[in-house]
């Protein structure tokens, strides 16, 4: 058994003990006792404990296993003269353009090959290589939950969707009796485009240090940051200079009812909220404080509601479904629903310039990576919302 899946399997037994300790513990009104709830506490935190060290595990595996690619493969096969249907990368996908990036980057933009002029930004900037766009797509997966669950769109202009606003309805009538007619009309969202851009430093040592991997150092930073901010517009965002969120009071999902705490009967109540439809496809997305409110809720037949993963890589289930938390996610409120209705619209390519002066007299250089998104839930219903507002009544 895998190290991996060893402390899966340890911190599903601890989760038991821990639920069958309480169950033990109570007293005749239901309730644990001081030190019991310490105790409890305790072993709630070695649950947590494990989870960390699995996440840990597979960034550790996932690292190894980058590091033990090899860096040459050796050729067995013997010379050919290519396969003449292959046709050679051209423009941004090209071997050319990739290292006349590079080149640029490493000599401060001193050395700058013709060849970049085919990716030149309207701002002034340079078009990323097609292979750092989509490297720099895989971190804004990884980093982001939006991305990983809802629909991407990449566009060149505004992008249109049409939405059925009603639907004509079947009517009974009687034999030879008048037909009627109802009108189907549509209404559209528009995809427009906000720009989001994040800036780094690096040092003139590290720039000029062909041992160091510059390439994966600016990616990974703008990766992540871009990421974080993409998170937090789709899901809280108002619109205005930014995408339209999830959480949104206006367009984003419909609330479904509002509490002043959360319980079991609160979220079975959220999940039949959603239409049926867009439940085989539904999950939760929430801030970690209200997980921690869940994981201790039991459903009327005394059955804890949330259920740990028992598979690596797999999300923790909540009645069920899926649950993602993110920082971003807002503690007033816990949302359900299909995200393939929230669609982000990719502007074009995301672009590096430099920054020549700003920075010069601290002996670094500094670089901006820049991008345009938007992004709408193009269906409020595909999204509920439970609001949790301690002030209700």
């Amino acid at each position: 058994m895998s190290k991996i899946l060893e402390m899966i399997e340890k911190r599903n037994q601890a989760w038991n003990a821990a639920k069958a300790f309480v169950e033990s513990r109570r007293d005749k009104d239901g309730l644990l006792s001081e030190e019991d709830a310490k105790t409890y506490s305790e072993m709630e935190k070695k649950v947590k404990d494990y989870g960390a060290e699995i996440e840990r595990l597979q960034a550790m595996e996932m690292m190894e296993q980058e590091l033990s690619k090899p860096v040459n493969t050796p050729i067995v096969s013997r010379p050919q003269a290519g396969n003449p249907e292959e046709k050679p990368k051209t423009g941004r996908a090209s071997d050319e353009y990739r290292k006349a990036m590079l080149t640029a980057l490493r000599s401060n933009f001193k050395q700058v090959s013709n060849v970049l002029q085919e990716g030149v930004d309207a701002d002034g900037g340079y078009l990323v290589p097609d292979e750092y766009d989509s490297r720099l797509i895989d971190v804004l997966d990884e980093e982001n939950i939006m991305r990983k669950l809802a629909t991407t769109i990449t566009t060149s202009g505004e992008h249109k969707i049409n939405i059925a606003a009603t639907k004509p309805a079947a009517s009974w009538i009687e034999e030879g009796g008048a037909l009627t007619f109802g009108d189907a009309t549509f209404s559209q969202i528009l995809l427009d485009a906000h720009k989001l851009h994040v800036a780094i430093k690096v040092t003139e040592e590290l720039l000029y240090d062909n041992a160091f991997n510059l390439e994966s150092y600016i990616l990974t930073q703008f990766g992540k940051a871009l990421a974080n901010a993409e998170e937090d517009a789709f899901l809280n965002g108002n619109g205005t200079g930014k995408p339209l969120g999830l959480f949104a009071a206006t367009g984003g999902g419909t609330v479904a009812d509002t509490v002043t705490s959360i319980k079991a009967d609160d979220m079975i109540g959220l999940v039949y909220a959603l239409k049926r439809p867009y439940r085989k496809n539904a999950a939760f997305i929430l801030n970690d404080k209200n997980l921690a409110v869940l994981r201790k809720l039991k459903d009327t037949n005394g059955a804890y509601i949330w259920q740990p993963s028992y598979q690596a890589g797999e999300p923790d289930r909540l009645l069920g479904y899926p649950v993602y938390t993110s920082a971003y996610a807002p503690e007033t409120a816990i949302a359900f629903g299909d995200y393939s209705y929230y669609n982000i619209g990719d502007r074009g390519s995301r672009s590096f310039s430099e920054l020549r002066e700003l920075f010069a007299g601290n002996g670094m250089i500094g670089y901006v990576a820049k991008e345009r998104v938007d992004g709408k839930l193009v269906l409020a219903e595909a999204v509920q919302i439970l609001k949790i507002n301690s002030s209700a009544s």
